[in-house]
C-alpha cells in the first residue's frame, strides 16, 4: 500500500452492527459495512459466530461470473445455507461478503474488496469474538478465483488496494477453491446455447473475462491469473472441481494444482466425477461440502491438525 489516507471513513470508524443471537448461541452480525468506496454501492458482509470464542473465521466469496450474485447465495446444487451451517457446526465463524462486480469496476477492484473484508475482520476480531490469527477463505466460480488470489497475494503490496480498513494483514491460512478460473490465458471462451443467447441482450453475451479486464494494462491482465502467483509460502489449498464442468473446465484446477506443486506448496486436488458447474444436480454434493469443511477445520483448529 502507498500509505495515503483512504476516504472510506464509514469502514474505518463505524463499529460492527450489534448481533442477534440464535437459540443455539450463534451470533449473527447482519449488514456490516466493511467498505464504502465513493461512487459505488456500500459493500457489506454478514457474519455468523459460533458460541465458543474466539473462533477461527472463514470468508465466503460468492460466484456469478464477476457480474452477478450476492453474499447470501450458495451454488445451486446446495441447500440454502448448507455450507454456512456446516462451518458453524465445525466451530468456524463464517463471513459472507459482497464485492464490486465487473461492470462496476474492472479488476483488481474485486480482489481489493475481498482483501478489505479480511482486514476488517482482523481489525474488529476482539469485539466480534474472532481469532485474528486463524483466517481461511473459500469461494465458488468467480469467488473461487478471488479466494485463490487472496491466498496467493498477501505479499504483493501493489495488489492490496486501499479500500476500507488499512493496516491489518489480508493474508489467510487456508484456501478452498470450487471450480475457479486459474489461468486467463488458457480459459476457453464460454458460449451459451443458441436458444439461450437468442433471448439475452447483447451486453450479456460479452465473455465475463473480457468485461473483468476491460481497459486494464498488460501487468494487470497478467495479475488476474492465480497460476501467476504460485509460490512456496502459499497457504494449503483444496481445489474441488467437477469433471463435467462446461463453464470452467476441470483443466483450470489441474493447472493451478500443477503450478502450486511445482513450487512445493501444499495443494490437494479433488476431482468430482460427473459433476457440473455449481454442483447442480450432483447427488453427492453433501460429500463435497463435508470435504471442504473438514479441510478448513483441520487447517484452522490446532487440535485437529
Amino acid at each position: 500500500m502507498t500509505g495515503t489516507v483512504p476516504n472510506d471513513m464509514a469502514a474505518r470508524y463505524l463499529p460492527p452492527p450489534e448481533p442477534t443471537r440464535r437459540a443455539d448461541g450463534v451470533r449473527h452480525h447482519r449488514d456490516a459495512v466493511y467498505a464504502a468506496v465513493p461512487g459505488y454501492r456500500v459493500l457489506e458482509l454478514d457474519l455468523w459466530v459460533p458460541p465458543a470464542a474466539p473462533a477461527p473465521v472463514v470468508v465466503w466469496v460468492h460466484g456469478g461470473a464477476w457480474m452477478a450474485g450476492n453474499r447470501r447465495l450458495l451454488p445451486p446444487g446446495l441447500r440454502p445455507g448448507q455450507l454456512f451451517e456446516e462451518l458453524l457446526a465445525a466451530g468456524l465463524a463464517v463471513a459472507t461478503i459482497e464485492y464490486r462486480h465487473a461492470r462496476e469496476a474492472p479488476f483488481p477492484a474485486q480482489l481489493h474488496d475481498a482483501k478489505a473484508a479480511v482486514r476488517w475482520l482482523r481489525q474488529h476480531a476482539d469485539e466480534l469474538g474472532l481469532d485474528a490469527g486463524r483466517v481461511g477463505i473459500a469461494g465458488e466460480s468467480a469467488g473461487g478465483h478471488l479466494a485463490a488470489l487472496v491466498g496467493l497475494t498477501a505479499d504483493r503490496p501493489e495488489l492490496e488496494g486501499e479500500v476500507g480498513v488499512v493496516g491489518p494483514s489480508s493474508g489467510v491460512d487456508v484456501v478452498v477453491d470450487w471450480y475457479g478460473v486459474s489461468s486467463a490465458e488458457t480459459m476457453p471462451e464460454f458460449r451459451l446455447p443458441p436458444e439461450v443467447a437468442a433471448v439475452l441482450p447483447a451486453e450479456a453475451l460479452v465473455p465475463p473475462l473480457d468485461v473483468l479486464l476491460d481497459g486494464v494494462d498488460a501487468a494487470t491482465r497478467a495479475a488476474v491469473s492465480p497460476v501467476a502467483h504460485a509460490h512456496a509460502g502459499a497457504p494449503p489449498f483444496l481445489l474441488q472441481h467437477g469433471t463435467a464442468d462446461h463453464v470452467v473446465p476441470y483443466a483450470q484446477s489441474e493447472q493451478l494444482a500443477e503450478a502450486l506443486r511445482a513450487v512445493g506448496a501444499d495443494v490437494r486436488l479433488e476431482p468430482v466425477p460427473g459433476a457440473t458447474h455449481g454442483w447442480d444436480g450432483y447427488p453427492e454434493a453433501d460429500a463435497v461440502v463435508r470435504c471442504a469443511v473438514g479441510f478448513l477445520a483441520a487447517a484452522l483448529h490446532p487440535r485437529v491438525r
